[in-house]
């Protein structure tokens, strides 16, 4: 269980200093930084980041629940 939680912990660290954009979003912050405005650069990572994250919380909290669940069922079957 703790390498699973240490797994989990360690792959959310790792997106949290990755960034990443598809090439019509860069085209869009390269023309926006062009004309002075640095900012959407950075707001539109951090929005790349967040939808990039919740599905990854959300499968991890399936799977977190599941393996729980066949354990109990486990520890029950022994009992």
């Amino acid at each position: 269980m703790k390498k699973l939680l240490l797994t989990t912990l360690f792959t959310f660290v790792s997106f949290a200093v990755t960034f990443g954009q598809c090439a019509m979003c860069r085209a869009t912050v390269e023309n926006n930084i062009s004309s002075g405005e640095s900012a959407v650069g950075a707001g539109l990572n951090t929005g790349i980041i967040y939808l990039m994250v919740m599905p990854y919380i959300l499968i991890s909290s399936i799977v977190y629940l599941w393996v729980k669940k066949t354990r109990e069922k486990k520890i029950q079957g022994f009992s």
